[in-house]
């Protein structure tokens, strides 16, 4: 029974695999709306300059994009998702139930997540432990071991010297790697500047995620979607208010936005590639190695997308705000989608 199940799942693989090419002749992208506007450059250049069709994107949000590209080997799912943080290992499990076994891992550079603010409205210089104690949904008291419902309403509750304004920040829903990254990076980077909380990672891990992960809910932080630039038009209609978004998003508008320093850090190209910039993370996609060959293009894209023009120091993705890999990284990198080594967790 047991051989007989396994050849019925090869048999309808093959049968998929096999109708692919003729059921499909575009590459189908999803995943996170940060690497959306470089994988959208790449699928655009690639459309022009080749035989094969420009590739469609869709910005469903990294969590999204992995619940799509994770649902099987075949025409009517994704090729390629990207992401704005590493895949989960639940996500990569999910993928390998689903009979997605071989999965090409692709690290394109890294990003900034800001915090920002219409051009004419406030400075702001934070620090992550500010952000905490403004987006926590229970904050300590001057108590160790003590935990309140957030009472800040102003930034001025949180240090006096924060423009005496109510906290009102736009940001992305949680099925964002944006959001991911900033609660790990940022929330937890503040949360752990109280000594007792920090002392919870070791003896209770739950408990200590609960506290320094969990948003609150009172109307202070706003899920704003996916899209980005959605937030950025939202923040010069309302200058009061701090946005949350991708570093890229900043760079391709910094007519209208201003980034708040953190830690000391403004958000810069060069302050995120050099790592003095506190929130910063890697960006990727993934592959689905059994697609290649059968979806028209993806070999030659694949290329295209980790080319020295495309990805290198000098490439076109620079200008969009990409921050580089290291000569290094970026060789291993293009190695491993020449070979499309499979991603081992």
């Amino acid at each position: 029974m047991k051989n007989f199940k396994t050849l019925l799942t090869l048999s309808v693989l093959v049968t998929s695999l096999s109708s692919m090419a003729a059921g499909r002749d575009y590459i189908s992208i999803v995943g996170s709306s940060t690497v959306y506007p470089f994988a959208t450059v790449v699928a655009e250049r690639f459309g022009k300059s080749t035989n094969f069709k420009t590739p469609k994107i869709e910005a469903t949000g990294t969590g999204g994009g992995m619940k799509l590209f994770c649902k099987g080997v075949n025409v009517d799912t994704a090729d390629i998702t990207n992401a704005s943080r590493r895949i989960k290992a639940s996500e990569f499990e999910m993928c390998q139930k689903n009979g997605v076994k071989d999965i090409v891992e692709v690290l394109i550079g890294y990003d900034g997540i800001v915090v920002a603010n219409a051009i004419k409205s406030h400075t702001f210089a934070l620090t992550r432990k500010d952000l905490f104690l403004a987006l926590a949904k229970e904050v300590p008291t001057s108590k160790d071991g003590e935990l309140v419902a957030n009472p800040n309403k102003k930034w001025s509750d949180i240090r006096k010297d924060l423009p005496n304004v109510n906290i009102e920040v736009l940001g992305p829903p949680p099925t964002s790697g944006t959001r991911d990254a900033f609660v790990e990076m940022a929330m937890e980077g503040g949360c752990k500047k109280f000594d007792w909380i920090k002392a919870t990672k070791k003896s209770n891990k739950a408990k200590y995620k609960s506290i320094c992960h969990t948003i609150r809910e009172d109307g202070i932080y706003i899920e704003a979607g996916e899209n980005d630039n959605l937030i950025i038009q939202k923040l010069q209609k309302t200058p009061d208010a701090l946005g949350i978004f991708g570093f890229s998003f900043l760079d391709q508008n910094a007519d209208v936005v201003k980034g708040a320093t953190i830690d000391g850090a403004a958000p810069e190209f060069e302050t995120i590639a050099g790592g003095s910039y506190p929130i910063s993370r890697p960006l990727y996609f993934y592959v689905k190695k059994a697609h290649v060959g059968k979806i028209p293009g993806m070999s030659e894209l694949l290329k295209e997308f980790t080319s020295e023009k495309a990805m290198g120091e000098e490439g076109y993705l620079t200008d969009k705000g990409l921050i580089p890999l290291d000569v290094d990284k970026f060789k291993t990198v293009q190695d491993a989608v020449k070979n499309l080594k499979p991603l081992s967790l």
